[in-house]
């Protein structure tokens, strides 16, 4: 993915938090200067993966598949005195999906919080065993109502939320418009914890076509 790209679409996420009045942390402005100037900071913030993440999952065609998402908190895992839980932004465009995936560990709650509308559609294959031990269900949970979960896409309209069991292959795109999403979860591990249909990448080799606007959370300070 080229840097110009990342550095675009970061952009883009930062006027959708300024349209619906979403206020973020210092850190979400910080310049690689920034990062640079208070390394122990940069050091923790990366540790738990909070920050800024934009992926195109290898695919090379972001505005087809692709995300931008930010991590506003985040704990590590096997650590008691960390926090036990996640909280995350998503900005997805309009029929930008982010491709299959499941999560053995982690129990979400997708919330639409502005935009357009949110599909969401379930698969039978690739199911993973969830880390907890429980079986895989094949309900979902909008706003209190359980819901089939396969069979159907699930259209979720601005303030609506779907929980998305673990261990189920679950896909996500925008439909109308480009969709304002938060994500509030368990711990997130997005080294370990994503279990593609395919054979993707969750992290994106970055082309250096002009100098970054904005880190990356799994990326290093330049010396």
């Amino acid at each position: 993915m080229k840097r110009s790209e990342i550095n675009a679409a970061i952009r883009n996420a930062e006027k959708m938090t300024q349209a619906y009045g979403w206020a973020m942390p210092d850190f979400a402005a910080w310049t690689p200067e920034d990062h640079k100037a208070d390394p122990e900071r940069h050091r923790w913030l990366s540790e738990r993966q909070i920050g800024w993440d934009v992926t195109d999952f290898g695919q090379g065609d972001f505005a087809r598949r692709g995300l931008v998402l930010f991590c506003v908190r985040n704990g590590l895992d096997g650590v008691p005195s960390e926090r036990p839980y996640a909280e995350k932004l998503l900005f997805v465009g309009v029929d930008q999906e982010t491709p299959f995936h499941a999560h053995r560990q982690k129990l979400e709650d997708i919330i639409v919080r502005g935009g357009g509308t949110l599909c969401v559609e379930f698969s039978r294959d690739g199911a993973v065993t969830p880390s907890s031990g429980e079986g895989i269900t094949d309900i979902a949970m909008i706003d209190g109502t359980p819901v089939p979960a396969h069979d159907r896409v699930h259209r979720l309209r601005a303030g609506q939320s779907i929980t998305i069991p673990r261990g189920l292959q679950h896909r996500f795109w925008g439909e109308g418009e480009p969709v304002f999403v938060a994500e509030v979860s368990q711990r997130n591990d997005d080294k370990g914890d994503n279990y593609f249909l395919e054979e993707l990448g969750r992290f994106s080799e970055i082309e250096e076509d002009e100098p970054p606007y904005r880190l990356l959370w799994n990326e290093k300070i330049a010396s």
